[in-house]
């Protein structure tokens, strides 16, 4: 039996949800803090215009809305070092860190990434879980009818089918992509957007331009740094999240 029926009502309104292995009843029992903050930053959380149109990067605006809200509630990003002992022998096995973690639950922001993510968060949940390190897997992702406001904004390309979307998640839940661990997932609709304005724009494009540029600079000097040392750097990969 599903227990998606206590997703709170106005959330159904803002977001499509699904579960997997009574997911929202677990949280509701067992993580009861952790799960009134998460539905408080989905019920505050808008999408804004501005936002879509300067585009993202590395954790984007967009992502950081769910992020940074659930950091101020002292949830922290978490890498969780692992390892298999056999007799003597211990193999680490590391796994890769999870955007927001607390009390036993975690959270991944997958706004705009090439849809194998999805493999890498849901496996993660498994791994996780099967450790006892975790409850819960809640993965927040954006639904494809915001494709329409995409295009509408020129931004239709920057979001392709390939890209993370809830059409692209659901199959990888049902077929067990996350193994025994409950997940619940969340993909945000068109009635979260927000046209704030053109000059809101405007002035959230100057301060990206700004640092973005400062971000660049930095990057060039710790690499001519380098590459004097003799150390060779490698590109960091790009996680829009």
């Amino acid at each position: 039996m599903s227990t998606e029926h206590l997703i709170p009502p106005d959330l159904l309104e803002k977001y499509h949800v699904k579960e997997w292995r009574n997911a929202t009843g677990i949280l509701t029992t067992a993580c009861p803090t952790e799960w009134a903050e998460v539905v408080q930053v989905l019920r505050d959380f808008r999408l804004l215009k501005s936002e879509v149109r300067v585009g993202g990067g590395n954790r984007s605006l967009i992502s950081r809305r769910i992020d940074e809200p659930l950091y101020a509630k002292d949830w922290v990003e978490k890498k969780f070092n692992t390892s298999i002992i056999v007799d003597a022998d211990k193999i680490d096995s590391p796994t890769h860190s999870v955007d927001c973690f607390k009390g036993g639950v975690a959270v991944e922001m997958e706004w705009n990434n090439k849809d194998p993510f999805y493999d890498r968060d849901l496996n993660n949940f498994r791994l996780l879980f099967d450790l006892r390190a975790i409850q819960v897997g809640i993965v927040v992702t954006r639904s494809w009818e915001l494709q329409k406001i995409f295009k509408s904004l020129g931004k239709g390309s920057s979001y392709g089918k390939a890209t993370t979307h809830h059409e692209k998640l659901w199959p990888k839940i049902e077929g067990g992509g996350g193994g025994g661990c409950p997940v619940l997932t969340f993909a945000i609709k068109p009635g979260t957007f927000v046209d704030d304005g053109e000059a809101a724009y405007l002035a959230l494009h100057a301060k990206i331009k700004e640092e973005r540029a400062k971000k660049a600079a930095a990057k060039k000097a710790a690499k001519k740094a380098a590459k004097k040392a003799g150390i060779v750097v490698e590109d960091e990969e790009d996680d829009e999240g």
